[in-house]
């Protein structure tokens, strides 16, 4: 297979994925807009969202995480040994099916006990009643922790044998039963969050249930171990040894949320819930895109660094990069064209009010502008972990770390909501410097002519996002004013579509124009597809 031909495969299969995930990342928008509609940015938002927080926050960092990073490039090289292995695989699948439901389920028996002091973290002294609201709800949402890391794992399996599609479809049904379970369970309980809340536990162990006849389908079985035999079995040792300085590095990351959090709830009513709502809108397009290319790569990228393969290797990150430029840059500068207008589509109603819109605006034009390194650092990760390398990202994320947090404490009193969202944003931004720095220290091609190639198309696309929102600055207010007052989804849903179209026409006939590589590959596979 010729080089263009792998170049314009990732390129395919990221898209192939992106379809899927997108669905999924839609309905997570509707589950906000959801929210948004029971909730508003009411203090009964913001004890949901930090309830929520908890159990998501461990997920990220014991499951995902540790699946991605640890558990497939295992799992592939027990693969990657043959048919006489197969024996040694089971045993290693089956130990680490007993290692993640032993110490999750230990985790969140420990977190439960735990709950009233921890959410005392979040809150001011005088806000007593909505601390134990808090509680209540993170209690009926931590076994959540449980039920997804067993779907973690489950994915990982799928993952490891390159079957993308059920692990990308499950995020579609727990929406779906958030969604369903807010509506049904709202009238029959104390309050919508404790509905929406229900429907998050119900939603995990959907997650995991569904993968599971898919992973039966593979060949592998799962079925628990003794623990003493899950934690000597070399595979998964192996696994803890990798997982061991990833779980700090994430550890940092994650503690960005919480301790930012922290300041939110502490900065006002509607802050926390305000901020999750334009991160809702920014993970949209990082779970369509980031997500899914990071994925695809992996498995692929796992196996050329075994091979040593390292110049197929370094085309293979660049050409990922680049695709995520393409899509992040252009939708940043429409982004903050339009963010009054997409904010006030996607949420505002009766709860969901002006002051909401605004809580949110400030937030949001912050955190779009970061989307470009965010969705950078989940494409360069995946380069550290096929090389078996966890230690570099760990130290870029603790420095991330350490620079979110002295930017939040700095930021968050004269600028509040909007203060965090920058924070997280120029954190980012240096997450992506360190991890280039230390890239540039692995066996990984010419990074150096990564770096220079991704600056230049990085430039060439911030130049055409002008060029391209130039007539969006210009229209949307004419627009605006032409259709206001004819009910949300006409008073703001016309004019940004208009302006859309305007902007994205304009800029694939740029790219046409100049004949951008990375368009032309896509295009190429999309007509030989149809064929």
């Amino acid at each position: 297979m010729s080089d263009n031909t792998k170049k314009s495969s990732l390129a395919f299969a990221g898209v192939k994925l992106s379809i899927l995930i997108l669905a999924s990342r839609i309905l997570g928008l509707v589950r906000e807009m959801t929210k948004a509609a029971f909730l508003g940015t009411s203090a009964y938002a913001d004890a949901f969202g930090i309830a929520f927080l908890i159990p998501n926050l461990f997920r990220r960092l014991f499951a995902e995480n540790s699946i991605s990073v640890a558990f497939i490039p295992t799992f592939r090289s027990y693969i990657e040994e043959g048919e006489e292995s197969h024996a040694k695989t089971q045993e290693f699948v089956a130990s680490c099916f007993t290692l993640v439901s032993f110490l999750t389920a230990v985790f969140v028996a420990v977190g439960m006990i735990f709950t009233p002091f921890i959410v005392k973290f979040f809150f001011n002294k005088d806000s007593a009643e909505i601390l134990l609201e808090t509680s209540i709800l993170t209690r009926i949402m931590f076994p959540y922790l449980f039920v997804i890391s067993i779907a973690a794992f489950f994915q990982g399996i799928l993952n490891g044998m390159n079957i993308f599609s059920p692990s990308g479809f499950t995020p579609v049904l727990f929406n779906l039963m958030v969604i369903t379970a807010t509506y049904l369970l709202s009238p029959r309980m104390a309050n919508p969050a404790r509905a929406m809340s229900v429907g998050v536990i119900s939603g995990g162990c959907i997650q995991a249930l569904f993968q599971l006849p898919f992973v039966l389908k593979t060949g592998w079985k799962v079925y628990p171990v003794s623990i003493a035999k899950a934690f000597t079995n070399p595979g998964t040792k192996k696994v803890m040894t990798l997982i061991g300085p990833t779980i700090i590095g994430m550890a940092a990351y994650q503690l960005n949320d919480v301790v930012s959090t922290a300041l939110a709830g502490k900065a006002g009513t509607g802050i926390v819930s305000s901020l999750q709502y334009s991160l809702r809108l920014q993970e949209l397009i990082l779970g369509i895109f980031a997500v899914s290319i990071g994925t695809v790569i992996l498995p692929d990228l796992s196996g050329l660094a075994k091979n040593e393969k390292w110049q197929e290797f370094s085309d293979m990150l660049c050409q990922a990069i680049k695709i995520i430029m393409l899509i992040t840059v252009p939708v940043t500068f429409f982004s903050l064209a339009a963010g009054r207008e997409i904010i006030s589509l996607v949420y505002k109603n009766n709860r969901f009010t002006e002051e909401s819109v605004r809580l949110t605006l400030e937030a949001f034009k912050f955190h779009i502008a970061g989307l470009v390194f965010i969705a950078l650092n989940r494409i360069i990760a995946p380069a550290f972990y096929a090389q078996g390398n966890t230690k570099k990202p760990t130290l870029a994320g603790i420095y991330g770390f350490i620079v979110n947090i002295l930017l939040a404490l700095l930021l968050t009193k004269p600028m509040k909501g909007g203060g965090i969202a920058l924070a997280l944003t120029l954190a980012s931004l240096a997450n992506t410097v360190f991890l280039f720095v230390f890239l540039n220290r692995t066996k990984t091609g010419n990074v150096m002519q990564i770096i220079k190639s991704s600056l230049l198309y990085l430039l060439k696309l911030a130049v055409f996002s002008v060029i391209a929102v130039i007539p969006v600055h210009f229209i949307l207010p004419k627009s605006n004013a032409a259709f206001s007052g004819q009910g949300r989804i006409i008073s703001y849903g016309i004019p940004l579509s208009l302006c859309a179209c305007i902007f994205g026409i304009t800029g694939i006939l740029l790219l046409v124009l100049t004949r951008d590589s990375i368009a032309v590959s896509i295009m190429k596979k999309i007509k030989n597809r149809r064929r």
